[in-house]
């Protein structure tokens, strides 16, 4: 079934919405989940929650690009539920990746930093277009997606030394170009 479809039968509060999401996207959103989480369990529990959140988002919204709209809400839960987790136990997937980035993006959680986050994502957004379409890929998939690295280097068939590399270097252009936009790292 196509998207419109599936979001007409949320407008009309029809159950079916959520089996047919579920069978086009299940996998999607389970994967998402599961690159962050490291867990079946809690990225089946984590697509579950997803389910109820997007039947109480739609009405009122009405999402331009569904896939999308499911990969932020899934990524957002699943997020929140390794801080949960991380609260009784480590984990390292999700901490490898923080680690990788918290020498481009600013950290702290104060009243200016969000004001800027605005400000951040749409440089953000503004370098991924400006990155050959390959780059721009690996990127999204490692960083939004939470994709292991040797994962992608499979996928992709490149080294996973190699693909270390590229993606330090992706991150030092991501750096370089905040910084020339005037904000502080």
């Amino acid at each position: 079934m196509d998207d419109e479809k599936i979001i007409e039968l949320f407008w009309q509060r029809d159950e079916r919405a959520i089996k047919e999401t579920a069978d086009k996207y299940g996998g999607f959103c389970f994967a998402i989940a599961f690159n962050i989480l490291e867990s079946k369990e809690d990225a089946e529990e984590c697509v579950n929650d997803v389910w109820h959140r997007v039947w109480a988002s739609i009405p009122p919204q009405r999402p331009e690009h569904f896939r999308a709209f499911l990969g932020r809400i899934v990524r957002n839960k699943a997020i929140n539920r390794w801080h949960e987790l991380r609260a009784k136990k480590r984990s390292a997937g999700l901490e490898v990746l923080f680690d990788e980035l918290e020498e481009v993006l600013p950290s702290g959680h104060t009243v200016d930093r969000e004001l800027e986050s605005r400000e951040i994502s749409e440089e953000i957004s503004a370098w991924l277009k400006g990155l050959e379409r390959s780059d721009r890929s690996l990127f999204i998939r490692r960083y939004w997606y939470g994709m292991p690295l040797k994962d992608l280097a499979a996928e992709t068939d490149i080294r996973p030394a190699r693909l270390a590399q590229r993606m330090h270097r992706l991150r030092l252009s991501l750096k370089k170009h905040l910084e020339g936009r005037g904000i502080t790292l």
